[in-house]
Formats: C-alpha cells, structure tokens, sequence
C-alpha cells in the first residue's frame, strides 16, 4: 500500500513517459559494465531538468525510498546497481551542452551528456576536453564525476576533479545546490563541489556542471619505446617531463604478458625484431610537429646512449599512431577472450609499482601456476590495471582480489586509481583508508544524507 502511494505520486510529479515501471524497466537498468546483477528496480524515473529531480528527491524523502542514481551504466564496480526497493534515477534525458565560452574555456553541461558530446562540442571550437577514456561514447558526465574518473589524459590535465569548475547537485531531501560559478579562485568557504565528485551519488545528485576546457593542440607525435626494466621507464618518464614540461600528453606501460596478448588477439605484428619486457607508449604535444618530432628524436637518443631506451620507433603518420594505441587498446577484447576478466584498478607511489608488479607475479604464479594475468596502465600518473582470465584460477575471483589488494596496502597504494568502489571493492577499502577517515566519511554521509536513501550499500557500510 505504501509503494502504491509512493508509485502514484510519482506519477503526478512526472511525465506518462518518464516514469517507468515493471516489465517496462528494461533489464540492461539492473546491471552495469562490472557484470553484477542488481535488483529490478521499484522504478525508473527519468526526469527532464534539475526541478524534476529535486520533486524525485523530495518524495523519495517523504515516503522512505532509496534512490540510485544512474549515468551511462559503464562503471565497473557496481555503483549503479539498483535494488528492488529503490528508485532507479536515469539522467539520459538531461543531456544538453547548455553554453560554451571559448574565451572562458568553459562549458555548461547537464549530468547526461555524454564524454563524447563534450568532446566533440569542445573540438568544435579549436578546444579540448582534458579526460578521455574508452566508453566516451556512451558513459555520462555525472557518472564519469561521481566517480572522479581518469583516463588518458590524467597526466597532463589532470582526473575529472581537476575539469571541474563548478556543479549543481541535488541533496536528498530536494534542496538544489546552485554551485556553477566560473571562477578558478574562490576562497568562499569550503569548496563544498568536492563533497559530491567521486561521492558515486551518495551524498547528492549532480545535474549540471561547469566544466574546464584547454586550446587544443596543434600538433602531436607518438612514440614506442622498448625498455628493460621498470627503473628504466621511470628514468625515461623523468627525461621526457624534462624535455616537455606540461606537454607530455600520455606514458602507457605495458609489460610483456599485456603486449603479447594484445598482439596475439588482434593480430598485429611485434613492433621490435626483439621482444622486450616492457613497452612505453608515448604522446607528447605543442603546436609545431616538426620540433616536436625533432625535440623527441633527440632526447630519445639521449636515452638510447644512456642506456634507459632499448629500441625506439616514432610515428611517421597518424596512421602508425593509431596502429601503436592499437596494441594499448586491447582492452576493448578482454570480455571476448576471458572468461571472465577480472579487473583490478589500483594506484601505487610511482618508485613501488616495479617491485609490486614483481611481487604479485610471484604469488599468482605459486597459487595458480596456469594463471593468465596482465599488468599494464597510465604509470605516468601511478595508475596500474591487474587483469586475469577468471577461469584461469578456477573461479577464485575474491581470492585473487585478496591477494593483490594486500600487496596495495603493503605498498602504500590505493585499491582504487579511478573506478571507484561501488559494491566490489567496499570490502576492501579499508586497505587505503584508516579508521578515523572511514569515520569521517560516514559523518558527512550522515550529515547530508541522515536518513541514508541516496545510493545505499555503496562505498560504506553504515
């Protein structure tokens, strides 16, 4: 009786076709990228604009109905799983670039536009977007900020945090937070917009953000660069800050269990007559190719003579670069070739990840001898990806997720570089936070959300 009077004054709050229940939610809502099943929800709302969301919100309050909120559904821990009590809140129709100022560098969007979207709108006007990773074309911007989410550009621009001037969320019980100011100084207080970026929804709902944007560059050249050592890929990150300051656009490694695989799925050729332990992609930009192309030849024979580089090839053509990021880009075929590939996303202090990789190798290869693991990641900015074949250790997903996040813990890491924690890596956050900041993050959930409607379950048990 009180989910039917929750359900019709849903119906009164919003449109015929923005209200969506039973066999009418359809069932890709229950679940996202992570392959976790989650509940069908109560229903599925999918309001309009901001004043949509906050009646949502208000009533949800009223009648004590949780509330999750969705995005593009691309996370990979679980954050937008609905359950069978709640809300499910879709922003998709909220997917509006509302302005553009290209002298400001800024734009105005809603919560569900898409990373592409922006992308394009931002290239449109000789400007760029600072994030980009592989699901731009279909994951939202609310999503991509409740999870502070990284990507390629991380290195230069920094993560989503840093691309964000201001927002608007919605609190739970309805209030609008107007927070789309334009200023990069403003030492009004606390910045009270950080609350809400990586807070995967559970402390408000972002739907609109002002957002950073840079001149876009003139000119890029990619390289790929042989190393045998991972001292030696920091030694050669070191050299290439030197030569580029701010102009070092991406520093992928790949160890060799990542490269071999990704060339054996995709059939492609090895880049070097010799296969070496690891390869280091790398994007450097400015606004002259040709001294960029002749600053880069130069400093990696310098490398070369030192002994840091083993083998280099720089791009002639954008055809050859896009032919290298092929071979980083392999992710896009883990789901067809594991069965299934488990995912770990984890950051470490920069000196540690050589030794980390060593050591996680050595207690896979005791447990599982068979095991078909891949290490690879934007080491640029201490971000490494762990990847297994699930039946290559018999299933045995939350062993191997303890064993590697112990190695996270044992070197001062994070469990979580830029995917968040949702429900998969909860169990585990505690291995990158101590107890007084557990506390301290469940007090200012309590505080903005004191009846814990918004995304419960998630992040923090409570």
């Amino acid at each position: 009786m009180k989910q039917a009077a929750f359900l019709e004054a849903l119906s009164r709050t919003l449109g015929v076709d923005d209200l969506l229940v039973g066999d009418a939610v359809a069932a890709r809502r229950c679940s996202d990228w992570s392959g976790a099943p989650g509940g069908l929800p109560l229903a599925l709302v999918r309001p309009r604009n901001t004043a949509e969301v906050s009646r949502v919100l208000r009533l949800c309050t009223e009648h004590r109905v949780p509330l999750v909120p969705q995005g593009g559904l691309t996370g990979l821990a679980g954050a937008a799983l609905p359950s069978t009590d709640a809300v499910a809140l879709s922003l998709e129709r909220m997917n509006a670039v509302e302005a553009l100022d290209a002298a400001a560098g800024t734009m105005t969007v809603q919560a569900g536009v898409t990373l592409q979207s922006v992308q394009e709108a931002a290239a449109a006007q000789g400007l760029m977007f600072g994030v980009d990773f592989g699901a731009r074309g279909s994951c939202q911007i609310g999503g991509a900020l409740s999870t502070s989410a990284g990507g390629n550009g991380v290195l230069q621009f920094g993560m989503m945090r840093e691309q964000t001037l201001g927002l608007e969320v919605v609190l739970a019980d309805g209030r609008v937070l107007p927070m789309l100011r334009p200023m990069l100084k403003n030492n009004t207080g606390y910045d009270l917009k950080q609350f809400f970026i990586g807070a995967e929804g559970t402390l408000g709902v972002i739907t609109r953000a002002l957002l950073r944007l840079h001149p876009a560059p003139k000119a890029r050249v990619t390289a790929l660069v042989a190393v045998a050592q991972f001292d030696d890929a920091l030694a050669l990150l070191d050299r290439l800050r030197r030569y580029f300051p701010g102009m070092l656009a991406a520093f992928e490694l790949m160890w060799r269990d990542f490269v071999q695989t990704s060339l054996r799925w995709q059939h492609l050729r090895e880049p070097f007559d010799t296969a070496y332990p690891l390869l280091a992609l790398i994007d450097v930009t400015g606004g002259d190719e040709a001294g960029l192309r002749e600053t880069l030849e130069t400093g990696l024979d310098e490398a070369m003579e030192a002994g840091v580089a083993r083998d280099v090839t720089i791009a002639q053509s954008h055809a050859q670069a896009r032919a290298f990021w092929t071979i980083r880009e392999a992710t896009a075929e883990l789901p067809l070739h594991m069965r299934p590939p488990i995912n770990l996303d984890v950051s470490l202090p920069m000196a540690s990840i050589g030794r980390f990789v060593d050591a996680c190798r050595a207690g896979l290869d005791a447990r599982w001898p068979s095991h078909r693991s891949l290490f690879f990641g934007h080491v640029g900015d201490s971000n490494l990806h762990v990847t297994t074949d699930g039946q290559s250790i018999g299933g045995e997903a939350e062993v191997f997720e303890r064993m590697v996040y112990a190695q996270v813990e044992a070197s001062g890491g994070s469990i979580s570089a830029e995917h968040g924690i949702g429900l998969h890596k909860k169990p585990y956050l505690s291995a990158s936070r101590t107890p007084a900041e557990l506390a301290t993050m469940r007090a200012i959930k309590h505080a903005l959300d004191p009846l814990h409607l918004l995304n419960p379950g998630k992040i923090l048990d409570l």
